[in-house]
């Protein structure tokens, strides 16, 4: 997949709306009763960059990175202001944020992660796309040292240790995160008398899966 290692300006996706998309298939049955289903094991998250535009200053800034990825050929990193830390928004990421798997004595490789949980229910989404300098991680409640004790593959999100966890131990990991998504669209519709008057171009973005 064609993807740059390239944040859409913060500045600008502060302002956005979006959040996760799931397809659920709804079947109503003669009796009344339902069948639900869905195709996807994964959300989906969705944008809209064109909130986060304030001055005709934004309007250059995002049409300079729209041509830089070539409208929707390539992917990038985005980050999204409402969920962007395994700890949640009213804290600093901290090594035992996440359960990110238990080590077995041999598997040295473990895949960063973030679980959601709820009423007895959760979901775990894999993070491919942790920020650099913000990765924390620990086995068995012991602080580990990034580049000391584990290395972190920043394209993949996956983690690295030295050394093999020993069997049983509970393998955590603290992080800032970004998503993986391209532009939704091929066309940039702005107008500066249109945005002087206060309305403001619709920018899809979209997630894509690595």
């Amino acid at each position: 997949m064609s993807f740059h290692e390239v944040q859409f300006p913060t500045s600008l996706s502060f302002g956005s709306v979006g959040g996760p998309e799931r397809v659920t298939e709804v079947v109503t049955l003669a009796n009344g009763f339902e069948e639900r289903n869905t195709p996807w094991e994964d959300s989906r998250r969705r944008y809209d960059a064109g909130m986060g535009m304030r001055s005709l200053g934004d309007i250059d800034t995002l049409i300079a990175f729209f041509e830089a990825r070539r409208g929707r050929l390539y992917g990038f990193r985005w980050k999204d202001w409402s969920d962007y830390r395994s700890s949640g928004s009213e804290r600093e990421a901290g090594f035992d944020d996440q359960v990110i798997g238990t080590g077995d004595g041999q598997s040295r490789v473990f895949q960063l992660s973030k679980t959601y949980s709820s009423g007895g229910a959760a979901y775990q989404r894999q993070i491919r796309k942790p920020v650099q300098g913000t990765i924390h991680a620990g086995v068995q409640g012991d602080v580990k040292a990034e580049g000391l004790d584990f290395a972190v593959d920043l394209t993949t999100g996956t983690l690295t240790f030295e050394t093999a966890p020993g069997p049983g131990s509970t393998v955590t990991a603290g992080f800032e995160f970004d998503v993986p998504v391209r532009f939704d669209t091929d066309a940039i519709l702005s107008s500066v008398a249109s945005f002087k008057a206060g309305e403001i171009p619709n920018v899809p973005i979209v997630e894509v899966r690595l």
